[in-house]
């Protein structure tokens, strides 16, 4: 669905139907710690991005918001890997395992 911030995110959750305006990120409201959902936060969130660039079924994203810079809020993602058992390093490209066979898939023999 597309958020407030006109991107379109896998966790984003919009009720407007007969007049409702009910809005959330249901990765966020996962994590009891993070407060209350602000429709701000999808301005700077990373997790739309991600879910472009990678679309492993391996990867599971945990999001959290912590205080940045002038008291502003920012959405900081974490991405483990069920495959390798393992924190995923950078989120956008996904980890070494499961990757490993497309990469072999793309290399052209030299003959």
């Amino acid at each position: 669905m597309r958020t407030p911030a006109g991107i379109e995110c896998p966790y984003f959750y919009g009720d407007y139907f007969r007049g409702k305006n009910v809005e959330e990120c249901r990765l966020l409201g996962s994590n009891p710690n993070n407060g209350p959902w602000k429709a701000d936060l999808c301005k700077t969130c990373p997790i739309p991005g991600i879910t472009r660039s990678n679309a492993c079924e391996n990867m599971t994203l945990y999001a959290s918001v912590k205080k940045g810079a002038l008291k502003n809020r920012r959405v900081k993602v974490t991405a483990y890997c069920s495959k390798s058992n393992s924190e995923v390093k950078e989120p956008h490209v996904g980890c070494e395992l499961c990757h490993q066979d497309l990469s072999i898939m793309e290399k052209p023999n030299p003959s």
